[in-house]
Formats: structure tokens, C-alpha cells, sequence
């Protein structure tokens, strides 16, 4: 039998769906426009830059980003032909690879964080108030629980 949502929990997810879909397409907007990159590739790039060695291997990459290896393959492809990323072969696994940032890739980042955070911290945070921010990471963490059980715990703090 079919658990149909009511009125209440049918209003709240198409909210939050195109909440959703309205907030990545401004995010992309402007980060196209303050830095000439995607959206995907800052989230390639944060990855990389969030390591102390810069670079990580290539299915580590995937899983961290959820993406399917080949959107991840083409898109890493177009990184590096503009720079961005290099691939290193892995000297312990003659099949694996690396992914490391370029020093084009981290100035990119670099140059690209500050205007992020400025527009996510205006479109969402200052919208927001304190015990509404507090809400938004319970609830978040609370439904990647329940996506990814593997990653989150729902005692996480």
C-alpha cells in the first residue's frame, strides 16, 4: 500500500525540491561568473585541496563527490585540459590513479572560496536565524543518515 504524503509533507518537499534546485543554479551562476569555474569543478577541487598531499585517488574521489565514475572520468578530463587537476599514476597499484590539484587548480580555488562562502553566506545563512541554522544541520544530518548510513550517524555532532 502506497503511503501517499498529506498536505503538510507534500508542501515541505516540493519546497525543499525546488529550494534545492533554485539555490545550485544561483551557486553555479555566480561562481561561473566570479571565477570561470562550475560548481562541479569547485567540488572536485575542495576535495584535492582538503588533503595535506593535494591529491586523492581517483575512486576515493567518486565516492566522496557520489558520482557515478563516468561523469567523474569526462569531468576530470575536462579539468585537465584546462589545467586544473593532473593525473598521477599510483606507483603501489599499477591500475589505480591519483587525482592531484595543479597550482593553476589551487589558485583557482583560492581566488573562487571567498565570493562562495559571501554567496552562500547570503543566500542562506543570513536568511537564517541562529536556532533555524541549528535546525537545517539536524535535518540534514538526520536524512544523510538515512541516504548514506555508512557515512553518518545520527549522534553526529
Amino acid at each position: 500500500m502506497t503511503r501517499w504524503l498529506d498536505e503538510s509533507e507534500q508542501q515541505a518537499w516540493r519546497a525543499y525540491v525546488t529550494m534545492q534546485s533554485h539555490l545550485n543554479a544561483a551557486l553555479g551562476r555566480r561562481m561561473q561568473a566570479d571565477s570561470k569555474l562550475s560548481l562541479p569543478d569547485f567540488e572536485v577541487l575542495v576535495q584535492l585541496t582538503e588533503t595535506r598531499e593535494g591529491r586523492v585517488r581517483v575512486f576515493e574521489l567518486a565516492r566522496a563527490l557520489d558520482w557515478e565514475k563516468s561523469r567523474l572520468s569526462h569531468h576530470l578530463r575536462r579539468m585537465q585540459k584546462r589545467g586544473l587537476v593532473a593525473r598521477e599514476e599510483c606507483p603501489d597499484d599499477a591500475r589505480g590513479a591519483y587525482i592531484a590539484v595543479t597550482p593553476e587548480g589551487r589558485e583557482a580555488i583560492e581566488q573562487a572560496a571567498p565570493h562562495h562562502v559571501e554567496t552562500v553566506r547570503e543566500l542562506v545563512f543570513d536568511v537564517l536565524t541562529p536556532d533555524q541554522v541549528d535546525a537545517l544541520r539536524a535535518i540534514s544530518e538526520r536524512i544523510l543518515a538515512a541516504v548514506r548510513p555508512e557515512d553518518w550517524a545520527q549522534d553526529r555532532k
